[in-house]
């Protein structure tokens, strides 16, 4: 394995990007460029997409995107050590998901065609991609393909993702004294421990769908009937049928009380990535591994999502097509080093596979 790979992904990762803190995002694009600029000869156009700053190295109407995001969910210092190598095994913030996945794409755009395939990376998909959905979605309107750099799972790739939905559930009870007259107060921790029960009767196990009741809070004092409740709910499917179903159910609740009022807020945020929309790229990617004389990558569906839930809603995505290790958002976060080259040779192959069919 060339040395300077792995000095390059040290680079990166010791450029430390936690998405909430802006100038360290600005700070790791700029890292990342001056690393393009060393391994392509050219560096990468950088701008402010609604304040966040974004990566874009190639063409502007690219055929196929290599997609990737440069922030982590790691605060400044929380990480220790920062590097560490020991025999295959490198440790880093972020290195897993997914610096290494950006840096293995990097060098595979050395051997592509810049007119035609782009590598964009974002600084905000680990809260959600607010400020990058409308780019994402645009530039996979005109795409054959995006490959989406995110990290192996078990060496696997990644052929179908849950979409995600987030709510917040308000009742408005009424406070009333606890002792002397509750009958008075309309009870709002009451009211939303039925709603905890609708909700458990939501899931779905044949499309994987999860209704999970998360944060609630209720009341004020412990004798005052409450009259505030909220509770957080995180709903997941590999269908969006499913997604839309349990919606329409959260936005129907009916409280107990005639009198409780009842507000929903929040909705379906990352449709499922379906394997309708990976399956061809999938076996091409399968039949490029095999002719480089790889072993099989293997495939998975997780319930996890990316930006390649938004790309699979207007083209073919294939995703985990970067770091093979362990350890997403958790101490033990690694890579294996011995896969930084191969998969990337793999990836350029991948893309140029795509292209010879489209054109």
């Amino acid at each position: 394995m060339s040395s300077q790979i792995l000095a390059d992904l040290k680079m990166l990762v010791e450029t430390e990007s936690p998405t909430e803190d802006l100038a360290a995002c600005v700070k790791v694009v700029n890292t990342a460029n001056e690393i393009t600029a060393r391994v392509i000869g050219t560096k990468a156009d950088v701008f402010d997409e609604k304040g966040r700053p974004v990566y874009w190295l190639g063409s502007k109407t690219p055929q196929v995107v290599l997609l990737a995001h440069l922030d982590t969910v790691w605060p400044i210092g929380s990480f220790n050590p920062l590097w560490n190598v020991e025999g295959d095994v490198v440790r880093g913030p972020g290195i897993y998901d997914m610096k290494a996945g950006f840096i293995q794409a990097l060098y595979a755009m050395r051997t592509l065609d810049l007119e035609k395939v782009a590598l964009i990376a974002t600084t905000d998909e680990e809260t959600g991609s607010a400020t990058t959905r409308e780019l994402i979605e645009n530039v996979s309107k005109q795409a054959k393909a995006v490959l989406v750099l995110e990290s192996a799972i078990d060496g696997k790739v990644k052929i179908g993702r849950k979409g995600t939905s987030m709510y917040k559930i308000t009742i408005h009870g009424r406070a009333a004294h606890a002792g002397l007259e509750p009958e008075k107060g309309i009870n709002a921790t009451v009211e939303i421990a039925a709603i905890v029960n609708t909700l458990m009767a939501l899931g779905n196990n044949e499309h994987g769908t999860t209704v999970v009741p998360t944060v609630m809070t209720s009341g004020t004092t412990t004798n005052t009937v409450p009259a505030l409740a909220t509770l957080d709910v995180d709903c997941r499917s590999f269908k969006l049928s499913e997604m839309q179903r349990v919606q329409e159910a959260i936005k129907n609740l009916k409280p107990i009380h005639p009198e409780a009022k009842i507000e929903v807020s929040g909705g379906i945020n990352r449709p499922p990535l379906e394997t309708s929309a990976t399956q061809s790229l999938y076996e091409l990617a399968e039949k490029v591994a095999k002719d480089l004389g790889q072993p099989p990558l293997g495939s998975a569906s997780v319930g996890g999502a990316s930006d390649g839930n938004f790309a699979g809603m207007h083209t073919q995505v294939l995703d985990g097509l970067g770091a093979v290790g362990n350890g997403a958002h958790a101490t033990h976060e690694h890579v294996l080093a011995s896969y930084l080259e191969p998969r990337s040779e793999l990836l350029a192959a991948l893309v140029t596979e795509v292209l010879k069919r489209n054109n």
